[in-house]
């Protein structure tokens, strides 16, 4: 495996993020795509699982307008201030386009045989959502996607194959907005539901996450 940080082109400036690649024949790319912490030690972790699992893995500065290179943990309270003052500045509208330029230029890259997917935590979850509503990403999957719901009128949009994880007893996510969501986007034949009873889906609970996070955005070769 080769892990390094690069620098991502877009149409109006530039992205820094981190890149894992695995050894062996070019494969297909995961966007990995951050909660509301920066490219943190997680976001690094799940994007060496996903190079060990056979597949090109970048992780987006997400926050690269508002502040480049942040890097936070939820276990530290200022760092949750801040984490929360950038979300709430953030453009989704821009976000999205970013994510639709770093398709591209992982589809460029000649480690990669041309499929790209995504996968996204919460922040990241919803910005999935919105890729397969808005872009021709070959797939993408949301793990516990917080606040779909402000969106939910694109979902007559979706057109790639879309995969959500929702735990049932979410604090971010209200049984309420998972009813909808599921009575919304389920009828669509390109949307799968994974829900859990819990409040957590697997990537947040240590034990699970190994063989969650790893799991392959569906219709990958």
């Amino acid at each position: 495996m080769k892990t390094q940080n690069i620098t991502v082109r877009l149409r109006d400036g530039e992205m820094g993020a981190y890149l894992a690649v695995p050894d062996g024949a070019p494969a297909g790319a995961v966007i990995a795509i951050m909660e509301i912490w920066g490219i943190n030690d997680t976001m690094r972790h799940h994007a060496h699982e996903f190079a060990q699992a056979g597949f090109i893995c970048l992780v987006p500065d997400l926050f690269w307008r508002q502040e480049p290179g942040v890097e936070l943990s939820d276990g530290n309270p200022e760092h949750v201030k801040k984490a929360f003052d950038l979300y709430y500045d953030f453009d989704y509208d821009l976000a999205v386009r970013d994510m639709e330029d770093t398709w591209r230029f992982l589809t460029k890259l000649p480690e990669c045989n041309g499929k790209v997917g995504a996968v996204g935590y919460c922040l990241g979850g919803k910005l999935c959502y919105l890729m397969c509503c808005r872009t021709d990403i070959d797939c993408a999957v949301a793990y516990y996607g917080t606040y779909i719901e402000h969106n939910i009128r694109e979902a007559k949009n979706l057109h790639r194959p879309f995969v959500l994880h929702m735990a049932m007893k979410d604090r971010w996510v209200q049984a309420e907005v998972n009813d909808l969501l599921e009575r919304r986007l389920s009828p669509n034949s390109l949307v799968a539901i994974h829900k859990y009873p819990g409040g957590t889906t697997p990537p947040r609970g240590s034990a699970a996450r190994p063989t969650a996070s790893r799991r392959p955005p569906a219709r990958f070769p």
